[in-house]
């Protein structure tokens, strides 16, 4: 069984065969284009007009962003979550670039269709039809997303109308979006947020350049007094404030499954180049340092998979009785991006300068991978998030009926109707002991519990004070050791629908025993650690992950060797 995809034996998880076309299409796409193409463009930084013609030729992004109410009758039409984030593995794929038009598009659609405004959401529909492409306008040149300090003003001419001033900076699509869901204040006052509606090509919207060198357009643009009238604004006061937050938790979501599509296309280019290359009268991958590499790194994307797909889950069934999935949602931003990132370094100790040749995909890739984890928020700014969450999930547990594997065809409507932001310290868990206990006879398992159990005695009797609370150096690694908890949940109840391999299961939580001793050391480490809270660490990295060479062996074999030469991308 391979567990990546292989886009020349693509077989989509949706059962409907509207998606399944989708996905064929696109894949059909790419390997038209082929690979001297796509590396060949993104080295010249070329926009990628060929692909926005092509997705409005075949209506593919009005098929996966239009929700059925405003469809037209068109049966393939709805947000379907599980759809997106399949759609955006695949064009991550072939190249984050082209991910990163989706994603934007995405933002820039959900202050629409969270908005009361119909005659907006018919636009949309409508434009969506055509081809267009969308934007989100809220961060600034000096505020970033700070959306408390925007200095975009709406104000108020008298007759019902306004015109709109102010400077966004870092807006992808920018250059070409029929719709800029544009975020400002009402002039001269104190928290009348709104969200309104621009158009690159009005004659007050002035483009000023693409702030980044790339084949994407991250636009700076600037409005100089911008017509807008009731038919423009999309929300305001609360609601508008709310809508920006949401909109991210809804963009978010796909920042993980882009990062796995990244790093599965790098892993096929490194090990066939790697299995077909003999150093010192032995093959590559027969070197040992360099199949814990491989073997690493793909245990690594097998889990990122499973994470993301239960994680989907939890998303689809959101509701306001069930919020599990605010913090599934910055788990999946901040541990799949990341993990993306350490599979990239792993495949590029073994391929050294092979992945500075611009004619791979690698060299794409190793370009690009650092960023997803930037964008939505930093790392660091989803660990803070994430940490509310650890009191209630560690105990305060509570009930719930279990959530099933979801692919159907279905608008996630929720997602537009999540209500004010607030009250993240009151959403609760289902108990975590219960999923580990399933496992707890596979030997790296049962040594994880160890762990956290010990973890979960120090927030106990050693939790951070006040200022470590504060402090970065020491809440970070805190939050990254709950987030491995939280990440190993999910992996072990996706593999228990999947029917898992128990070996392959085993060896995934090598690695996360591994990485939460790491973390247990940074805390260790810090001037600001207190005896107590040092002799849990110590505790926590005394325990070793176990070793088992068999089954290490068999891995290998029979799931990581087998990919060379599985998917090489048309020329």
């Amino acid at each position: 069984m391979n567990f990546l995809i292989q886009p020349k034996k693509y077989k989509s998880l949706m059962a409907d065969e509207g998606s399944r076309a989708i996905m064929n299409k696109t894949i059909a796409f790419f390997e038209n284009m082929g690979k001297t193409k796509l590396t060949e463009d993104f080295n010249k930084k070329v926009w990628y007009r060929e692909f926005v013609d092509f997705i409005g030729k075949e209506q593919i992004f009005a098929k996966l962003l239009t929700p059925k109410e405003y469809a037209g009758g068109d049966p393939d039409c709805r947000w379907d979550t599980a759809r997106n984030s399949e759609f955006s593995e695949l064009l991550a794929f072939y190249g984050l670039g082209y991910w990163y038009c989706f994603q934007v598009s995405i933002l820039g659609l959900g202050p629409i269709w969270m908005s009361a405004n119909e005659k907006a959401k018919q636009k949309a529909a409508k434009l969506l039809k055509q081809g267009a492409i969308f934007a989100f306008g809220l961060s600034e040149r000096t505020h970033g997303a700070d959306i408390y300090a925007t200095e975009t003003h709406l104000t108020p001419k008298g007759d019902g109308t306004y015109v709109a001033n102010g400077e966004k900076y870092y807006i992808g699509n920018g250059n070409e979006a029929e719709m800029v869901s544009t975020f400002g204040k009402i002039k001269d006052s104190k928290d009348d947020y709104v969200f309104f509606v621009t158009n690159y090509r009005h004659k007050a919207y002035e483009l000023k350049k693409n702030v980044i060198s790339h084949q994407e357009y991250v636009s700076n643009f600037v409005l100089h007094d911008y017509p807008i009238t009731e038919e423009d604004i999309l929300s305001r006061g609360s609601h508008a404030w709310d809508s920006a937050l949401n909109t991210v938790n809804i963009g978010k979501f796909n920042i993980g499954p882009a990062s796995i599509g990244v790093a599965e296309h790098c892993f096929y280019e490194a090990i066939t180049h790697a299995a077909n290359r003999m150093l010192y009268g032995m093959r590559v991958t027969d070197m040992p340092h360099v199949k814990k590499n491989f073997m690493d790194a793909w245990l690594r994307l097998v889990g990122m998979k499973l994470y993301q797909r239960r994680a989907t889950d939890y998303f689809r069934n959101a509701s306001e009785q069930d919020r599990r999935y605010l913090l599934y949602n910055p788990t999946s931003k901040m541990k799949v991006t990341l993990q993306a990132e350490e599979v990239i370094n792993l495949l590029w100790d073994v391929i050294a300068a092979k992945g500075f040749e611009k004619d791979t995909f690698f060299s794409m890739a190793a370009s690009d991978i650092r960023g997803p984890s930037k964008l939505e928020g930093t790392v660091h700014v989803n660990i803070q998030l994430i940490r509310k969450f650890m009191k209630n999930y560690f105990f305060n547990p509570a009930s719930y009926p279990v959530v099933e594997p979801d692919f159907s065809a279905k608008d996630d409507l929720f997602l537009f109707n999540q209500g004010p932001t607030k009250g993240l310290g009151k959403v609760q868990f289902h108990d975590y002991k219960s999923t580990f206990d399933a496992y707890k006879k596979l030997p790296n398992v049962a040594t994880f519990i160890r762990q956290i159990e010990i973890f979960k005695e120090m927030l106990e009797k050693a939790g951070p004070d006040a200022a470590q609370d504060m402090d970065p150096s020491f809440s970070l690694p805190l939050g990254e050791m709950f987030s491995i908890v939280v990440y190993g949940q999910l992996i072990l109840e996706q593999a228990g629908f999947d029917h898992l391999d128990a070996d392959i299961l085993n060896q995934i939580f090598d690695f996360m025993v591994r990485d939460f001793t790491k973390f247990a050391l940074q805390i260790y480490g810090m001037h600001n650690t207190k005896d107590q809270q040092r002799d849990f660490c110590r505790q926590i990295m005394l325990i070793k992950a176990v070793g088992d060479d068999q089954q290490y062996q068999r891995i290998w074999e029979k799931y990581v060797f087998p990919l060379n030469g599985e998917y090489q991308m048309n020329d």
